[in-house]
């Protein structure tokens, strides 16, 4: 881990603790990086599944149709 000194907006930083529920600096630091992170992981994987030949819509609605379930 490496010690790193920023400057932070307080009245953002007030902001971010309040939303993140967190008591410290570096919690609340943590926290966001990780919920950004996060946040990209999940965009990769709907990008992922909604590429060519990932995922067909079509099927989904057929499998979820009742005609599906009288096979």
């Amino acid at each position: 881990m490496t010690k790193r000194l920023i400057d932070i907006d307080d009245e953002l930083l007030a902001r971010a603790r309040a939303a993140a529920c967190t008591g410290t600096i570096k919690r609340t630091v943590e926290t966001a990086l990780r919920r950004l992170v996060d946040q990209d992981t999940a965009v990769r994987h709907v990008q992922r599944l909604r590429g060519a030949g990932a995922l067909d819509p079509a099927l989904i609605l057929e499998a979820r149709s009742p005609a599906a379930y009288d096979a």
